[in-house]
């Protein structure tokens, strides 16, 4: 019995595994490598949905957790106190841009956007969250609530009331084809729609992705969240930035990906890269907000000694050698090659960094085509490339490779990809 076999066996139906019956096995990994079960090595320009951030087989990482390990603690819960949390919190305050900052750590992106939306709700005392169609924030039972993207929402119960604001895609909705000031014109006056007609006045939060990860890297121009704050602030409406994603560099232009937009947020939340596989995750805001829960809380493996060994050694790694820097300089190259693609179905190129989008349409249109998408993916991997998928419809490429990328395998992923693209549009020509 194969090992697909054998998880389709135990496991649940609607947990998705990428290439149908040719599942990948992933054994082994260095840098930005994985090796499969069959022995076949690829480059990895997802990052198991970019959280390896700095790549596999990290000397640094190891060797931080080797030493957590060494001392026979690997738990012992928030009721005592964990160095390694400590100093982490630390830096994550400082480098978080908020001012007065806490920090709480949970496992996961959804636990931490949960924890958010928690804070604001007792400090609001109100149930109400705006939030964006086409967003993934979890799949929690209120990070559901708040996720705009049909494929994710599993469930029509909520503990919360959620309003929705336009996404900033401009292939198709309200904002298609907008130009930048215009797309911003339009929010606001969206913003002040939505809060004018269908809330009831009291509303905790706005919870937003400065880019929107599963839903196909779709983000605003510059300057959106800020556009926002400014009608929030009127309302005394908290903004909560998901840099689930977006954080720690990736976009290349700025620390995280709230800085784009000329705005402090309440509350923020992160996961994913900082633990570069180890599972971590949390929220770091405001004391005001952050305190804003009336009794005793806390969780039993957020921050343990050794996601918290791990996690300092990222952030050190992260600050020490400008992966910032180099997710500009790598991202650059992707972006400008694969915008100069020639190929009648491609629909859009977007993104900032090492976090960018290839939307592919059915030629003369933009209606999504979801079968070439599938094909340009598979093409990839034939070709030892692994991406991602996503988008609304599914007919979106994610590049999320780790941000210790260099130049040399930037231009050999794109050179795969461009490949791919071509053989695939070929191919619809003829279809």
């Amino acid at each position: 019995m194969s090992l697909l076999d054998r998880h389709r066996a135990v496991m649940p139906h609607w947990m998705p595994v990428y290439y149908g019956d040719d599942a990948l096995e992933i054994v082994s990994g260095k840098d930005r490598r994985v090796t499969d079960a069959s022995g076949r090595t690829y480059l990895d320009f997802f990052g198991g949905v970019l959280t390896t951030m700095v790549g596999y087989d990290v000397a640094e990482i190891s060797d931080a957790v080797r030493r957590q390990l060494s001392t026979g603690v690997a738990h012992t819960s928030t009721l005592y106190l964990i160095r390694q949390q400590v100093e982490l919190a630390e830096k994550i305050a400082r480098v978080s841009g908020i001012p007065d900052a806490r920090v709480f750590f949970t496992n996961s992106g959804s636990e931490a956007n949960e924890s958010a939306l928690l804070f604001a709700a007792n400090l609001r005392r109100s149930n109400q969250i705006l939030a964006i169609k086409n967003s993934y924030h979890g799949r929690t039972f209120a990070t559901m609530a708040v996720t705009g993207h049909r494929s994710w929402s599993s469930s029509s119960l909520s503990p919360l009331t959620v309003n929705w604001l336009s996404s900033a895609d401009r292939l198709r909705g309200r904002m298609a084809g907008l130009a930048d000031g215009d797309l911003l014109d339009a929010a606001v006056d969206d913003l002040r729609e939505v809060l004018a007609t269908v809330t009831a006045g009291d509303v905790a939060a706005l919870i937003a992705e400065p880019i929107q990860g599963v839903g196909g890297f779709v983000h605003g121009p510059d300057g959106l969240l800020g556009a926002y704050q400014k009608v929030l602030g009127e309302h005394g409406i908290l903004l909560i930035a998901d840099e689930v994603q977006t954080g720690w560099g990736r976009t290349g232009d700025h620390f995280w990906g709230y800085q784009a937009h000329g705005v402090t947020p309440d509350l923020m939340t992160f996961a994913k890269g900082i633990g570069n596989g180890f599972a971590l995750g949390g929220v770091v805001g405001r004391a005001e907000v952050m305190n804003a829960v009336p009794a005793i809380s806390f969780s039993t493996f957020g921050g343990n000694p050794v996601s918290a060994a791990a996690g300092n050694a990222v952030l050190d790694y992260v600050l020490d050698h400008d992966l910032q820097r180099n997710a500009s300089v790598t991202g650059s190259i992707l972006l400008d090659g694969l915008r100069a693609l020639d190929a009648a179905i491609l629909g859009q190129v977007r993104g900032r960094g090492l976090m960018i989008a290839l939307e592919f349409v059915r030629p003369g249109t933009t209606e999504p085509d979801p079968v070439v998408t599938a094909r340009v993916f598979d093409l990839c991997r034939q070709s030892g490339l692994l991406v991602g998928k996503g988008g609304l419809y599914g007919n979106v490429i994610r590049i999320g490779p780790p941000l210790t990328l260099t130049e040399d395998e930037a231009r050999e992923g794109l050179s795969i990809l461009a490949s791919a693209v071509a053989e695939a549009d070929a191919e619809s020509r003829f279809s």
